[in-house]
Parts: C-alpha cells; sequence; structure tokens
C-alpha cells in the first residue's frame, strides 16, 4: 500500500521542523567555539586591555533577573580570588536602559568588567536566550564550560572547580 500525499506532506514537514530545530541547536556559542571580538560587538563600557591568554568568564546578566543580583557576589569573590591568577570576568548586561544596569550595580556593586550590550549584537552571536548564561573560556580562547541561569551554591561551586582547572592550564 502505497502511503497518501496527506502523510507524505506531514513527514516532510516533520523532518524540516526537525531539521530547522537541529540548525537553531546548532547556532550560538558553544563547547569548543572560540570566543567571539568583543570588542566588534559594540559594547558600551570599557572592555579589559588584554583577554589572549585568560581565562574568561563571559556572563550574561540584565537587572530584572532575580538570579543574577545572586550570581554577582560569586563572581564577585571568584574576581577578588582569582584574578591575579589570570582570570577576567566580563558582564553583560543586556539592559535596554542603562539606567537600570546602573541600579543594579549601585545595590550590587562589581569590582569586575561590566558593559552594556545596549543593540544586542553580542547576544544575538551567542544565541543567549536565559538569564544569567555564563561561559568559561580557557587560555587558548575556547569556550569549555557554559552555564545557563544560576542554581546558588551548586553553580558556584561549578564556577569555582571550572575556573580553578582551567587557571592550572598554561597558555598556548
Amino acid at each position: 500500500m502505497l502511503p497518501n500525499k496527506s502523510n507524505i506532506v506531514r513527514s516532510t514537514l516533520l523532518v524540516l521542523g526537525l531539521a530547522g530545530l537541529t540548525c537553531l541547536a546548532a547556532s550560538g556559542l558553544k563547547v569548543g567555539d572560540g570566543l567571539p571580538d568583543l570588542g566588534a560587538a559594540g559594547l558600551e563600557g570599557k572592555l579589559p586591555d588584554k583577554l589572549k591568554g585568560q581565562v574568561v568568564l563571559l556572563d550574561f546578566w540584565a537587572s530584572w533577573c532575580a538570579p543574577c543580583k545572586e550570581s554577582f557576589p560569586v563572581m564577585e569573590k571568584l574576581h577578588k580570588e582569582h584574578s591575579g591568577e589570570g582570570l577576567i570576568i566580563v558582564a553583560v548586561s543586556v539592559d535596554e536602559k542603562s539606567a537600570d544596569m546602573e541600579k543594579f550595580l549601585k545595590k550590587t556593586p562589581a569590582t569586575f568588567c561590566v558593559v552594556r550590550d545596549a543593540k544586542h549584537e553580542l547576544v544575538k552571536t551567542t544565541d543567549v536566550s536565559t538569564m544569567p548564561t555564563s561561559f568559561l573560556i580557557d587560555r587558548a580562547g575556547k569556550v569549555r564550560f557554559t552555564h545557563s541561569g544560576f542554581l546558588g551554591k551548586a553553580t558556584a561551586k561549578q564556577y569555582q572547580d571550572e575556573v580553578a582547572q582551567l587557571l592550572k592550564e598554561k597558555a598556548p
């Protein structure tokens, strides 16, 4: 018995839909990818002078994000403990208004680098859809770990362990 046309059309649409989802899942920044050119992303604020050869924690956040309020003190602690060993934290705000970001930073101060992706160009490149989302990049400039969301002590422990691992590795 031959399949009818509606079953063929339905099957074809299903295959095309799944192929489209696969393409979407494959886009964005993922483990093994290189750190995007932050200087070309049109970010507002001053980026660190040197990222090459450093371990970079690239974090996307927003002032309205409750888990972000919890993650900032953890990143501040990491920064204070490991910046002398080669850890650089770049926190990228996706806030529409700089005033929202500034208000957040007054309540939750940070001594690490904070910039704003006002045009959401870097967010599009990295395909970030959850706040916060962070990427840990090794000294060779490759993404080694990703985190979607912030789950309190569990994520803090993962950050600590992963940063320690990457700092032990020598620059290429």
